[in-house]
C-alpha cells in the first residue's frame, strides 16, 4: 500500500497522524493511505505569494503559454502510467481517457488561446478606449492584471486529473499558483500526476502544491488576493463559502455543485426518426459512462407523453445490453463507483427518488465480468418513472450520483419547459429534435437556468462532444443549484484570477501604461519610413502621415470595371442622389482601401514580410470625386513571436490607420496586421 505524500512549500512532505485508507474500486483491496497531518497551511500560502506568484507574474502571457504547452507534452508521454494507476478508480478505459487525456487537453487549449488571444506582456487591456471628455484629452481603458494571491482548487473524486487541469490551467496562464486539493479518495492518480509535473521542472517554484488529505484550516488563512475554485455537494461547498475569512475578505469563491442536468426528447422524434437513436444512446451513455458519476450526467429525461411507453423500453434494452464488471476485461462498458461509501450514498438517494417515482428498469441482477458485488463498489443501472414531474418533488430535488435517471412525460413544450426549470439550475441540458422551432422554443425556455445546452440532431451527430463534455473553449458551471460559477470558456477563465480596473487619464498616459497605443496620443514622425525599420526598432506610436491623393472619377469608374461593383451610387450621380443617401457618385469603399495602401506601403524590400489581416473597417464620411485624401498610420500594438520553422525572428505589428479627407476628418478608419522581421 502506497503512503501518498503531500507537496508543500517546494518539498514532499508525508502527512503525520492517523491517515484514510483508500480502496481499490473493482477488488476492494488497500490502494494507498493519505494524511496531511502536520501541514503549516498558512505557510503553503504565503510560499505561493511569496515565491510562486512573483515568478509567474513576471512571465509574458505567451511565456506561460509556452510553458503549459511544455507541460502538456510532457503529460502526455507520461499517461500509460496514469492509466495504470486510474484502474483502481474503476474507471474504464474511455472513461481514463476523458480524465486523463482531456485533462491534458486543456493545457493545450489555454496554450493556444495564451498565445492567439493574449499579447505577449503582463497586462491584458480589455475592451475599447473609453472617451470621457469632449476634447478627446481625458480617456479610460479597463486593465487585467493578476491577483497576487493564490488560487486554491478543492476537487471531486470523478475526476482527479481533469478536474486539478482544467482550474489549473486558466490560473496559471493568468499568472497565479495554485494549491490543488483533490477528493482523498481518489487522490493517489492525482498525486501521481502532480509528481511527474513537479519532476519535469517545467513550473517554477511556488506555482504548483498539493494537499492529500483533509484542508485543515488552508481557508482560516485566505485573504483577498487568493481565490477559490471549488467543485462538490452543494452543502460542502455553501459551508465553505460561509467561511468567516473567505466572508469578510470577500475571497472570489466559484463553486460547482449538485446539478439534476435533463436531456428533452423533442415532439418530431418519434421511434424510427435518427434523432430518437440518438437520444436513446445519449441518455444511456451519461448514464454509464464513469458509472453516472459525472456532474454533467443526465439526470431527467424528460419525453413526449405518447413516446413514454417507447424510450423505456428502448432505453431499459440497452442498458441491459451494457456489459458491467471489470474495466480490465474485455467487453466491458461499465464500471464500479468509487467507493463503498458511494454505493451507499446512491442507493439512498435512488430510494429517495423512488418515493416520488416507481422503478421501471433495475439491472441489479445483472451478471458482472471479472468481479463481484461484494468485492467491488457497483451499483446497476436504475430507470424510474414519473408520472407527474410537476406534482412529485423528489425527481427534482434529489441527486443520485451514480447510473440512476428518471423519466418524466410532458404534453406540450411549455409544459416541458416547466419540467426543466425544477431542476433550480443546472451545469448542461440537451434538447434532441430535428425542428429548428422546437429547437428555439426550448432553448430560450431553459437558457436561464443552464450554463451549457446541447441541441443535438443528425447533423451534427457525428462531431458532436455529446452531452456531458464541457470544453476549454465553453463556459463549464451553471446557475441555482449547480453553484453560480463559472470556469473555462476560454478568456473568460483566465480573467477569473485577474483584477479588472478602470485606469483614467490621457491618451498618452493610458498609452504607456498599456503599451497599446491610444487616439489622441503622442505621435512620434521619423524621417525613416516605419516600414523600413525592424520590429525591435519600431515603437507604439510610431507615426506616418503620408501625401495627399485626389480621388477622380477615372479612379471610380476603373475601379468598378475591375471589381466588377457596379453598385448604383457609385455609378450615376441621379441615382445616388434620388436613391439612396449620397449628394452623388461615391467613391467605393473598398478603393479607398486600396489608395491608401498605395499611399503608405513602402515597396521595396524591407523588414515588413507580409500584410496578413484588416480588422475593425468602419467608412465614416463618404468620399466623392474631387475629393482629397491622406493616411494616418500608427503603431498601435506589438506582439513578438518565437523563432518559426523558417529560422526567421520577427512580430507581429498591429497598425492604427486613418483615411482622412483635406479638412482632416476621418473618411475610413481600422486596424492592419503585418509580419515584421526582428
Amino acid at each position: 500500500m502506497t503512503l501518498l505524500q503531500n507537496y508543500a512549500e517546494g518539498r514532499w512532505v508525508t502527512g503525520t497522524g492517523k491517515g484514510t485508507t483508500l480502496y481499490h474500486a473493482v477488488t476492494g483491496a488497500p490502494v494507498a493511505e493519505a494524511s496531511s497531518g502536520g501541514l503549516d497551511f498558512d505557510g503553503m500560502l504565503r510560499y505561493a505569494r511569496t515565491v510562486g506568484g512573483p515568478t509567474l507574474r513576471a512571465m509574458t502571457f505567451h511565456q506561460r503559454a509556452a510553458m503549459l504547452k511544455a507541460m502538456a507534452k510532457h503529460l502526455m508521454e507520461c499517461k500509460d502510467a496514469f492509466y495504470a494507476v486510474s484502474a483502481a478508480t474503476g474507471a474504464t478505459k474511455s472513461d481514463s481517457w476523458v480524465d486523463i487525456e482531456g485533462g491534458i487537453g486543456t493545457f493545450f487549449a489555454y496554450a493556444s488561446r495564451g498565445r492567439r488571444e493574449f499579447p505577449n506582456e503582463t497586462v491584458y487591456v480589455e475592451g475599447p478606449t473609453e472617451p470621457l471628455s469632449k476634447g478627446g484629452t481625458f480617456v479610460g481603458r479597463h486593465i487585467c492584471t493578476p491577483l497576487e494571491g493564490a488560487a486554491i482548487h478543492i476537487n471531486a473524486f470523478n475526476f482527479p486529473c481533469w478536474g486539478m487541469l482544467e482550474k489549473m490551467a486558466p490560473a496559471i496562464l493568468a499568472g497565479v499558483p495554485c494549491i490543488v486539493k483533490p477528493a482523498t479518495a481518489t487522490s493517489y492518480l492525482t498525486e501521481a500526476m502532480v509528481r511527474e509535473m513537479v519532476a519535469s521542472g517545467i513550473f517554477p517554484a511556488g506555482a504548483i502544491q498539493l494537499i492529500c488529505g483533509s484542508a485543515g484550516d488552508l481557508l482560516e488563512h485566505v485573504t483577498e488576493q487568493d481565490a477559490i475554485a471549488f467543485t462538490g455537494s452543494a452543502a460542502t461547498g455553501q459551508m465553505l463559502k460561509r467561511s468567516p475569512q473567505v466572508t469578510a475578505n470577500s475571497v472570489r469563491f466559484t463553486m460547482e455543485a449538485d446539478s439534476l442536468n435533463c436531456c428533452i426528447l423533442g415532439p418530431d422524434a418519434a421511434p424510427g426518426t435518427p434523432e430518437f437513436d440518438l437520444f436513446v444512446k445519449e441518455v444511456v451513455r451519461e448514464m454509464t459512462t464513469k458509472a453516472g458519476q459525472k456532474c454533467t450526467a443526465i439526470r431527467r429525461t424528460i419525453v413526449p407523453a405518447p413516446l413514454v411507453e417507447a424510450v423505456v423500453a428502448a432505453l431499459s434494452a440497452r442498458l441491459a445490453s451494457t456489459t458491467m464488471g471489470d474495466p480490465a476485461a474485455d467487453g466491458v462498458r461499465m464500471g464500479p463507483l468509487a467507493s463503498k461509501g458511494q454505493v451507499r450514498d446512491v442507493g439512498t438517494a435512488a430510494a429517495t427518488i423512488a418515493r416520488g417515482a416507481r422503478l421501471v428498469y433495475d439491472g441489479s441482477g445483472q451478471e458482472l465480468v471479472g468481479a463481484s458485488y461484494d468485492d467491488g463498489c457497483f451499483f446497476a443501472p436504475q430507470l424510474l418513472l414519473c408520472e407527474e414531474p410537476l406534482v412529485q418533488h423528489e425527481p427534482h430535488d434529489t441527486e443520485a450520483f451514480g447510473p440512476v435517471n428518471t423519466v418524466m412525460p410532458y404534453r406540450e413544450l411549455g409544459e416541458a419547459v416547466a419540467i426543466a426549470k425544477l431542476g433550480r439550475g443546472s451545469l448542461v441540458g440537451s434538447v434532441v429534435t430535428a425542428s429548428p422551432a422546437v429547437a428555439r422554443e426550448l432553448v430560450l425556455g431553459v437558457a436561464p437556468y443552464h450554463g451549457r445546452l446541447l441541441v443535438l440532431d443528425r447533423h451534427c451527430a457525428k462531431e458532436s462532444t455529446g452531452h456531458g463534455s464541457p470544453l476549454p473553449n465553453l463556459i463549464h458551471g451553471g446557475p441555482g443549484r449547480a453553484g453560480g460559477g463559472e470556469e473555462m470558456g476560454g478568456v473568460r477563465g483566465v480573467l477569473h484570477y485577474m483584477q479588472r480596473t478602470a485606469v483614467q487619464g490621457s491618451p498618452t498616459m493610458l498609452t504607456a501604461i498599456t503599451r497599446e497605443w491610444t487616439k489622441g496620443a503622442e505621435e512620434r514622425v521619423d524621417p525613416i519610413h516605419p516600414f523600413r525599420k525592424h520590429f525591435d526598432e519600431l515603437e507604439v506610436g510610431d507615426t506616418l502621415v503620408t501625401p495627399s491623393r485626389t480621388i477622380t472619377l477615372e479612379d471610380v469608374e476603373r475601379f468598378a470595371a475591375l471589381s466588377g461593383d457596379t453598385f448604383y451610387a457609385h455609378m450615376s450621380d441621379e441615382d445616388a442622389r434620388a436613391h439612396g443617401i449620397f449628394t452623388g457618385r461615391v467613391a467605393h469603399g473598398y478603393f479607398l482601401v486600396s489608395a491608401a495602401a498605395g499611399l503608405f506601403v513602402e515597396p521595396t524590400f524591407g523588414p515588413v514580410m507580409a500584410n496578413y489581416g484588416l480588422e475593425g473597417l468602419r467608412f465614416t464620411k463618404p468620399v466623392y470625386p474631387g475629393d482629397t485624401i491622406h493616411v494616418r498610420l500608427t503603431v498601435k500594438r506589438k506582439t513578438a513571436k518565437d523563432v518559426g520553422p523558417d529560422g526567421v525572428p520577427q512580430g507581429v505589428v498591429e497598425w492604427d490607420v486613418e483615411v482622412r479627407d483635406a479638412e482632416g476628418v476621418a473618411c475610413a478608419v481600422y486596424s492592419i496586421l503585418t509580419l515584421v522581421r526582428r
